[in-house]
This record gives C-alpha cells, structure tokens and sequence, in this order.
C-alpha cells in the first residue's frame, strides 16, 4: 500500500503514525505505542534559565516558513526514521494545511531550531524537533505549546516519552486513554496559523499564569 496524504491522515485520526528503519530504507511502518507521550498543553515547565534565555530576546521565531529546511534539519542525524517518501507526504501535508513548523533563526538569520507536526481537528501530532545552538529547541518548544492554547488545540502527541521531553512537562499515558483523548480532540477545530506570535515577555507571562 503507497503512502498518501488521506492514508496518513486516517492513520493520525485513530492514533497510529509511520517511520521507516533509516533514511535510506524504503519500507514503512505503522507504530501504535501501548504507552504514549503527550504534553498536556497548559503544563509546559519552562525553567529559569530558559526563561532567561528568552527573555534575552535573541531570536526571531517565525511559523511555517521554512517547513522543508526544517524537516531535513530533523532528518539531518545518524539515525533518522524520515526517509524519501516520508519527507514527501509530510510536504504533501503542509501544502494542504495540515503540516506546520516552527522556526528559531538567529540574528544573522540562520536557521538554528525548529519543530515541525500535523495538525487534525483540535489534535496537534508533533513529529520532530531539533537544535542547532543551546536551548533553541526548547525555545520553539515553548513557542508552540503557547500556539496550540491559543489555537485551541485539545492535545498535543508526542509518540513517545523521552528523559528530555518529562523535564519539559510531558507524561506518558496508556494508549487506550490516548485514544479517548484523541477522539475527543478530533471533535474540536483548531487554526494553526491563527494565533500572533506573542513577545518573549507576553510568552513567559502566559506560561507563569498556566503552568
């Protein structure tokens, strides 16, 4: 069976997602976690020296304008599970509004962290990130889990929970009760691109007031 753009959406829709062995393999697979990694939105912990960070206010944040350079970035790795095809349903996807990124670019303009992910109803899949200076991935972090609230996003996926992803606020939950989640987030509509970028200041005051 090929991949196709409505194929990966289902696959979103009841709680599956694809990857491959390696960049160059070209065999997919379906990954259905028994344990699941979520972030509950309104629970992002932002450190105090992340905060200081973006409080320095020495990055542009930006969204959806450069969604490929920041899916290579993430596939950019001596192990990746983005290969060829996967790259370009994820293309697909964001030509028709249901993939989005993220972006960190430094003063001299350079692309120096980003996330990217697929949004459904109110769910927000999130696929990959990565950080080319200290923080930056976290900082775009923080961006996002500020977008999905203001965007009304129910959920927030993170396939699975690493060491990194817990200090951040996520959790791990069985997959029956990620799936009840998911259905009921897949009952709610949430605009990615709604929201306005906040200031770092607004940023922080958001995320002290919620988390």
């Amino acid at each position: 069976m090929s991949l196709t753009p409505d194929l990966l959406l289902h696959a979103y829709s009841v709680g599956v997602f694809p990857m491959a062995e390696h960049r160059e393999d070209d065999e997919i697979f379906w990954v259905d976690p028994k344990r699941r990694g979520i972030f509950p939105i309104d629970q992002f912990h932002i450190s105090r020296s992340l905060a200081k960070t973006i409080r320095r206010n020495a990055y542009d944040i930006s969204v959806n304008r450069a969604f490929d350079q920041v899916v290579d970035a993430c596939a950019d790795r001596a192990e990746t599970w983005i290969n060829g095809e996967i790259f370009a349903r994820y293309q697909d996807l964001h030509a028709m509004g249901h993939a989005h990124s993220l972006e960190v670019w430094d003063q001299e303009g350079n692309l120096v962290g980003g996330v990217y992910g697929v949004s459904l109803g109110g769910g927000f899949f999130g696929e990959s990130m990565f950080s080319r200076q200290r923080d930056t991935s976290k900082i775009a972090l923080a961006y996002l889990m500020d977008r999905l609230r203001q965007a009304g996003f129910q959920l927030c996926d993170t396939q699975f929970l690493t060491p990194h992803l817990a200090s951040l606020g996520a959790i791990e939950i069985s997959r029956a009760a990620y799936k009840a989640r998911l259905q009921q987030a897949l009952e709610h509509d949430a605009d990615f691109e709604a929201p306005q970028l906040p200031s770092p200041a607004l940023l922080l005051q958001r995320m002290t007031q919620t988390s």
